[in-house]
């Protein structure tokens, strides 16, 4: 089944794409919760308008990601954490962890949007990758001290 995707879809497409994907993926998940439409005769005519729609839409979630960037960039973060013997944490900083610092200085962010590589399991000052939009990336430090 044809169906055009209003929303981008990982492993699947962008916005504004028609893809082929099957009938009972198209039928139970992505239409009914409107991620997309049936790429019919009808649709297909009102595809043209909803591409302009859907471009100024991905142009002002670009603009909103430049701009908290920006915000970001000038932003270290503080986390406190119990450590012990050579500065070793018990437990770890995770990026649950930093997402609620964050939180705390107003700025919402989802912890999915922080990469880690790895936990991060000793005091220090870190530099930390926020993916924000596919395309923006910012780096903010995360300094971790002892309680």
């Amino acid at each position: 089944m044809k169906v055009i995707l209003k929303d981008d879809v990982k492993g699947l497409g962008n916005m504004g794409q028609v893809v082929d994907v099957s009938d009972g993926y198209a039928r139970n998940f992505l239409i009914p919760k409107g991620i997309a439409l049936e790429a019919n005769v009808k649709n297909m005519k009102a595809l043209e308008h909803q591409k302009r729609i859907i471009q100024e839409k991905a142009k002002k979630i670009m603009n909103q990601a430049k701009d908290l960037s920006e915000k970001m960039a000038n932003l270290s973060v503080v986390i406190k954490a119990k450590a012990g013997e050579e500065e070793k944490l018990f437990g770890s900083v995770t990026s649950m962890d930093i997402a609620e610092a964050f939180k705390n200085q107003g700025i919402d962010i989802d912890k999915k949007k922080i990469v880690l590589e790895e936990p991060i399991k000793r005091l220090g000052t870190y530099t930390v990758n926020v993916k924000l939009h596919p395309e923006v990336i910012t780096t903010v430090n995360v300094q971790v001290i002892p309680e």
